[in-house]
């Protein structure tokens, strides 16, 4: 067998590659070359009806040049989603209450070993199925402005800092640590400006200045780029009059050119079908295709790109190779995952059965559960409970027993899953009596069941609040009145009927549990519970989490990555994106409970040990030492907050958060906390300069459990 050497020039590049017999093999399976490379030889071999083939999400590939079947489409919002038994973790604004950003790294490392193994299962058998691929269209980046917004629980919240951290965790948990390879691909959507009306977002034009744009809209989005995630999915909606999936100031100038971003880019499922029908910015589909590859658009999640890129190509509205080069940056994605390497240089192959849901991955969801869980009520310490003091226990409420309350929306299956009955049963000995009632529905204001057998009870825990099919996207949330959305922020008239009637009733201790993706009015069942507590949606393992924080096994320690406003009414209207009156930054009226916010059954002490300097500029870095002391009688984790105040402005947050950390602490046990915020971090968008600016004058540094709380301030000035 003689082995020749060749030098060939591809596409501009020097590459090398053997020849064994005559045959030569190819520079796009040559795992010596760079990515680029390889997909730049490999889209050269492509006719251009093959090339626009690869354009959708439902892609039949080419077998002539062995490239696979494969589904683009796949999700893993909160657990590897819609492909069967898969641990399911608290939904993403439960994670994100958690301000635990190492602890959702892990998630997302489970949740891609998890997704590894269910697609080597599926090749196995030639599987090529939807949902079990390694493309994940998460994490969901968008600030949930709105309290109306019925995808609000898909996000991390609110703020755009813990949003990107939260995102930049799930992403690297997700991508792995390789340079040059995938372990799954991440993809950060809605990209941009994207929070509802969801009746609307087809046909929706979102209003908002560079200011806020680049300030609260785009921060996240321009982290996670920073962190290396590998997509961005382009949103419905147009902005200022623009669509997202057409728009090349967005998806060219600022995320190419001025970002550096080197993945691809997805429109979201039927985006480009909007831009002609809905939108009507442009005359037909074959335009749309054509504006949309220009605009950097790479992949399309309906069939506009597979089945009108040629004709605008023939209409001379699109050039083959921008075609190509379109390509070659979707392409360079299966490449690094590793679709055209040998098996033997896989390093998940290993992954099989074992690797999915076992008992390691169940006890994380758990953890993660436990440290979402918000107290918000604890009146005379009653919480946590003595099991050993409570012979009778009653549960009722129509998400006592609701799957659709544990798991949230984009979720899994589970054959493991703990509801909130199931969790508190399991947690007591055998001689306790426990039961259970329904009590009430969603809507019957009238009827009401198991107020008698709560009297006979020692104490009664009430598992009331929303579900997904109430508040959740456009088609999902089918119970919505408003296409997936609130109006209010209202409980169901039925759920506070009922707490009503049973406080009435009973006499004997309430424990009122909420589940819920978003601010609701705790304030209407407030009098009738002694002590209550905010789950969220919290996944598989939410009904033994809620059992260890009522029984003490963990203290609660989850903070609200949303402001509790009293009322709707007190914001702007639900269409306008201003960020004027909205959120903790901007929003300076009184409210139900401010972002941040979380009760423990212990107490926390701080103490200054270094403040910040006087003074910095620009390229320095701010530094505050605090060191914090659980004074309490029980363990507890803490969450360290640190906001920063401007000077005075126009247009200057209120305040905002640039430093979290979460600490356990044993009882009386101290722990140092070192606070660094690059003064970088404080710039601001200025309008009439149209560039960021860094602001001289006086900041504040403020140290606390919440938003609203300030424990230590240390004080320092920017100068130039």
């Amino acid at each position: 067998m003689k082995l020749l050497l060749f030098v060939v020039l591809s596409t501009g590049l020097t590459s090398i590659f053997n020849v064994c017999q005559g045959q030569a093999v190819p520079i796009y399976k040559n795992t010596n070359a760079t990515i680029e490379a390889r997909a730049k030889d490999l889209v050269a071999r492509f006719t251009i009806e093959e090339k626009a083939s690869l354009l959708g999400y439902d892609s039949k590939g080419v077998a002539r040049l062995g490239v696979p079947v494969y589904n683009w489409w796949n999700e893993a919002l909160h657990g590897v989603a819609r492909a069967g038994n898969a641990t399911i973790f608290p939904q993403s604004i439960g994670m994100a209450a958690t301000f635990n950003d190492s602890l959702i790294k892990e998630v997302a490392n489970v949740i891609s070993t998890e997704a590894r193994a269910k697609y080597n299962l599926a090749i196995q058998k030639d599987r090529r199925l939807q949902y079990m691929g390694l493309t994940f269209w998460t994490p969901n980046i968008n600030i949930f402005r709105d309290p109306r917004w019925g995808r609000g629980h898909e996000t991390y919240g609110e703020d755009p800092f813990l949003t990107s951290k939260m995102g930049i965790a799930f992403v690297k948990g997700l991508q792995g640590n390789g340079t040059n390879s995938l372990k799954t691909a991440a993809t950060a959507k809605h990209f941009a400006v994207h929070s509802g009306p969801e009746a609307d977002r087809d046909k929706f034009n979102a209003i908002v200045d560079e200011k806020d744009f680049r300030e609260t809209y785009l921060y996240a989005f321009r982290a996670l780029v920073d962190a290396g995630v590998e997509s961005v999915m382009s949103a419905y909606n147009s902005i200022n009059g623009v669509p997202s999936s057409i728009n090349n100031k967005l998806l060219t100038d600022i995320l190419r050119k001025e970002w550096g971003f080197k993945g691809h880019v997805v429109t979201d499922c039927g985006a480009l079908d909007g831009v002609a029908q809905s939108h009507k910015v442009l005359p037909n589909n074959i335009a749309t295709a054509a504006a949309a590859v220009k605009a950097g658009v790479n992949l399309d999640c309906s069939t506009i790109l597979q089945k009108e890129v040629v004709a605008a190509i023939q209409q001379k509205l699109l050039t083959e190779e921008e075609v190509n080069a379109s390509l070659v940056k979707l392409l360079s994605t299966q490449f690094k995952l590793g679709f055209f390497d040998p098996k033997s240089k896989d390093p998940y192959s290993k992954y099989l059965e074992d690797s999915i849901h076992n008992a390691s991955h169940i006890a994380l969801s758990r953890k993660v559960a436990q440290q979402s869980m918000v107290l918000l009520k604890n009146d005379q310490n009653l919480l946590p409970l003595k099991a050993i003091d409570y012979a009778s226990i009653m549960i009722v409420g129509p998400n006592a027993t609701s799957y659709d309350a544990l798991v949230g929306n984009y979720h899994g299956v589970s054959d493991k899953a703990v509801n909130f009955v199931e969790g508190i049963t399991a947690a007591v000995d055998k001689s306790t009596r426990v039961e259970y009632d329904l009590g009430c529905d969603y809507k019957d204001t009238v009827h009401f069941g198991g107020i008698w057998a709560a009297s006979n009870s020692a104490i009664t825990i009430a598992v009331i609040g929303l579900s997904p099919v109430l508040e959740g996207e456009a088609g999902d949330a089918f119970l919505s009145a408003s296409g997936g959305d609130k109006t209010d922020i209202n409980l169901p008239a039925s759920e506070v009927a009922f707490m009503k009637k049973l406080r009435a009733g009973v006499k004997t201790p309430i424990v009122a549990v909420v589940t819920a993706g978003s601010n609701v009015d705790i304030a209407a069942i407030e009098p009738y519970a002694d002590a209550i507590i905010f789950a969220w949606y919290p996944g598989e393992q939410g009904g033994n989490a809620l059992a260890d924080i009522v029984f003490g096994k963990v203290a609660p320690s989850g903070r609200l990555p949303i402001t509790f406003y009293k009322s709707a009414n007190d914001l702007p209207t639900y269409t306008s994106y201003a960020m004027k009156g909205r959120t903790y930054r901007y929003f300076n009226g009184p409210v139900q409970y401010p972002f941040g916010f979380g009760l423990s059954y212990t107490k926390f002490d701080y103490a200054l040990v270094a403040a910040a300097a006087k003074t910095y500029t620009a390229q320095d870095t701010i530094t505050a030492i605090l060191n914090i002391t659980n004074t309490g009688k029980q363990e507890g984790d803490e969450v360290v907050q640190g906001y920063i105040e401007f000077p005075n402005f126009e247009r200057m947050p209120i305040k905002e958060m640039k430093f979290f950390k979460r600490i356990s602490l044993l009882v009386g046990q101290s722990k140092t906390v070192q606070a660094k915020i690059a003064v970088n971090e404080l710039s601001k968008w200025d309008l009439q300069e149209n560039k960021w600016k860094l602001y001289p004058g006086k900041y504040k540094l403020i140290f606390g459990g919440n938003s609203a709380e300030n424990k230590i301030t240390t004080e320092f000035s920017i100068n130039f």
